[in-house]
């Protein structure tokens, strides 16, 4: 059996992946075959079948030895030689496997603009079709001072289109041939369907030479060679472009030509013997001539709806018509697809052991999450169209608002939607209002609504009447995306800074020790700076009895310990301890590309932690804000008795009798370079404002003027133990109130609760 004949006979389609707001997401990989009853059927079908209906029988024969783009697929040995009389040398490995493995990107595609249409159809060329390609181009001879935003223009300095295609040419070769297996050029002109090029691209054999597009005659010539018309834009393969380099400085003294298309096909012609084709491996070049007044909305036939590329696109409006348009083709064509496979799912799940009821609503969708504990189950979320009854905040209810808003607009819209198509034209019905309306999030397949409605129904004769139904919709998890973070690692040094007051200081020694024992016994990259903050009072007596005295002096017990350690601190006296003023101070005295880890005295540092601060906080991307566990009031859980150290062993033991704190924000990691950009786009804003400025945070200050990413998430490394903490007053009215459920609910879960309290009954009834 034939390689060459398997690979043509086994080609898969390209998996069909589609998120649509109420549709269905399906993955299917399609595989067929056929099998004769010859020696070798493979090889028989494919010649008799005619897979290659532009290639003779002996070519498909060929095999791996006639055919030198098969070379691509016989396994290469590449053998090792160690020469005993040279020195040994350490190996560099390549940064990425696929450059030590010569994996090449699919395709790369070019476009053929000039300094008139760059702000116009080349922008609506990179509106409408560059996005689904790995990376495009856009050449021009010379360009304006300013070239549009988002795109990567390559000028020539040359505005003659023929010396334009050379100088393309010789650039795609010398910066990228080693990179592609496939360039795409067009002309501004054409509209090109990304999604059908790409899939064209997918079923052809990269190792051979080929010039596919348009074929077109020459002018006044009687040969029977073709080249490809620049209009309806042109493949061409790696290795044709390789094997044409040497011989462009040739072509461009020795062909004389006006079109930029022609002098290209000429120079292929005359110097590789090869021809423009349409149709290759059974995939054929679709194109469609669009008129001079036509309409995409009303174009229907056949050759349009397959058309590959359309030409010639005369304004950007039209450009942005006809994307539209075969949008909503390749939408239709989905949509059917998707009906086709349900039907398929339905017939083949009859011949499962469960029959029809295997297949779960809605078909070709992964089946509910079956819960194995109550404590396991999916709560619904009730809602109507002003209000719904579960809040981020515990409140019982809330207004709608935002996405929430929109989102149950949306379900209702095309709830009534479906049902006018099931029912018409015996039935019209126009939505009167909501009467009940359940959602709930299914991590395994999406969000599941249930409406009851109440409906206006018409009737063919003009009755009306108000009836109830219940509905059931869907909005499945569309595809995966994978969001493309900056390059960061674990050996950035962290600069822990620890604010103190003097209610914190007897909590300074536990933190002290932690540090000690997972950062300077480790040899970690942390260094670590205190921040005390006097009251006017204390600041007062400084010289006759210092309130810090205590801390100063374990301080200087680490330093004697380790002797290449220094523990820095700053003293600032101020009535409010503001985070924004504090770290105002701390900001001056470091670098700029200093990562801080804003700290508090009940914080236990540990590796763990440090890493996850280092990996989630990228400058000039993203900040970390971490939620700590905070453990129960011992009092309360074990009424203080202390479990032993043999239940809570493991991490999860440790993290059962807690919570985590999302009210407090003390905990935060960031670059300076970032709060420094923040901090001066809040100065305009705040003018001296005392007031305005301690009732803010660190974490208000980003989320408001940074424009970064605020990564917020929980912290199962970050675990503090319990402490009854005072709130300050003075605080901001939202900061206080925050301290003060912390405080609350930092006490006990409800059972916990509970049971304190059914057990102080028991004692005053007795």
């Amino acid at each position: 059996m034939r390689i060459s004949s398997l690979l043509t006979l086994f080609r898969p389609a390209l998996p069909l992946v589609l998120g649509l707001s109420l549709g269905f997401s399906l993955s299917l990989l399609m595989v067929s075959w056929t099998q004769g009853d010859t020696a070798e059927p493979c090889v028989d079908e494919v010649a008799d079948g005619g897979l290659f209906q532009d290639s003779p029988r002996a070519d498909a024969q060929d095999g791996l030895e006639g055919d030198a783009g098969n070379k691509d697929f016989q396994p290469r040995i590449v053998p090792y030689h160690k020469d005993p009389s040279k020195p040994h040398k350490k190996v560099f490995r390549t940064r990425y496997i696929n450059t030590e493995l010569g994996i090449r990107d699919r395709l790369l595609v070019g476009v053929l603009t000039s300094r008139a249409t760059l702000n116009t159809l080349a922008v609506a060329v990179n509106r409408t079709v560059a996005h689904h390609f790995h990376r495009t181009f856009f050449f021009t001879g010379t360009r304006g001072p300013k070239p549009p935003h988002g795109m990567t223009v390559v000028a020539h300095g040359d505005d003659r289109p023929v010396w334009l295609m050379y100088e393309t040419m010789r650039y795609l070769h010398q910066h990228h041939g080693p990179e592609y297996d496939w360039f795409y050029l067009a002309q501004e002109d054409t509209y090109t369907q990304a999604e059908r090029l790409n899939e064209l691209v997918a079923h052809l054999s990269a190792g051979q030479d080929l010039y596919m597009g348009r074929a077109e005659e020459f002018i006044g010539a009687e040969e029977r060679a073709r080249y490809c018309h620049g209009g309806y834009g042109y493949l061409l393969s790696r290795s044709l472009l390789v094997r044409l380099q040497p011989h462009l400085d040739t072509c461009r003294n020795d062909i004389l030509s006006i079109r930029p298309d022609e002098w290209l096909g000429r120079c292929i012609i005359d110097y590789l013997g090869l021809s423009c084709t349409g149709l290759h491996q059974e995939m054929t070049y679709r194109y469609f001539e669009l008129g001079k007044n036509a309409d995409p909305e009303r174009e229907d036939s056949p050759q349009f709806r397959n058309a590959l590329t359309v030409h010639p696109v005369s304004d950007p409006a039209l450009m942005y018509r006809l994307h539209k348009r075969f949008s909503q083709i390749e939408l239709e064509q989905t949509y059917r697809h998707i009906r086709q496979l349900q039907i398929q799912i339905s017939n083949i799940s009859e011949l499962t052991p469960e029959g029809s009821a295997g297949a779960t609503w809605p078909i070709g969708i992964n089946p509910p999450f079956q819960p194995k504990t109550r404590f396991e189950v999916i709560n619904w979320e009730y809602f109507t169209e002003e209000h719904i009854y579960s809040c981020a905040d515990g409140s019982p209810k809330c207004e709608l608002r935002g996405a929430d808003r929109a989102d149950v607009s949306a379900v209702l819209e095309t709830a009534v939607e479906q049902l006018n198509e099931r029912y018409q034209p015996q039935l019209h019905f126009r939505m009167h209002h909501l009467l009940n309306g359940y959602r709930r999030f299914d991590p395994t397949r999406g969000m599941e609504y249930t409406l009851d409605l109440a409906l206006e129904a018409f009737t063919q004769k003009g009755h009306s009447q108000i009836i109830s139904k219940r509905v059931g919709l869907m909005r499945p998890l569309s595809s995966v995306e994978i969001i493309p973070m900056p390059y960061v690692t674990e050996a950035t040094r962290v600069q822990v800074v620890l604010p103190i007051t003097a209610q914190d200081q007897d909590y300074v020694g536990n933190f002290l020790d932690m540090y000690v024992m997972n950062a300077l016994d480790t040899h970690d990259n942390v260094l670590l700076t205190l921040l005390f903050i006097y009251d006017p009072f204390d600041a007062q007596r400084v010289s006759q009895a210092d309130v810090f005295g205590g801390v100063k002096a374990m301080i200087t017990e680490v330093e004697k310990r380790y002797s290449d350690v220094k523990v820095p601190w700053i003293s600032v006296k101020t009535e409010v301890p503001c985070q924004v003023k504090l770290m105002d101070i701390i900001s001056k005295k470091h670098p700029v590309d200093t990562l801080f880890f804003l700290a508090s005295p009940w914080t236990e540092v540990n590796a763990d932690f440090l890493n996850r601060c280092r990996m989630n906080t990228i400058g000039s991307w993203q900040v970390f804000f971490p939620i700590h566990f905070q453990e129960f009031s011992p009092a309360i859980v074990y009424h203080d008795q202390q479990p032993s150290a043999g239940e809570s062993s493991s991490t999860l033991d440790a993290l059962r009798d807690g919570h985590f704190d999302r009210h407090v924000f003390d905990e935060a990691c960031f670059y300076n370079a970032d709060y420094m950009a923040a901090r001066s786009k809040m100065a305009a804003d705040i003018l001296d404002n005392d007031e305005l400025l301690e009732s803010m945070d660190i974490y208000e200050v980003f989320v408001r003027y940074s424009g970064l990413h605020v990564f917020r998430a929980v912290e199962p490394a970050l675990v503090q133990k319990y402490v009854q903490r005072a709130c300050n007053p003075r605080l901001s009215e939202d900061v206080y109130h925050r301290c003060m459920l912390s405080s609350l609910e930092g006490l006990g879960s409800r059972s916990h609760l509970a049971m304190a309290l059914f057990e102080q009954e028991q004692a005053n009834s007795t």
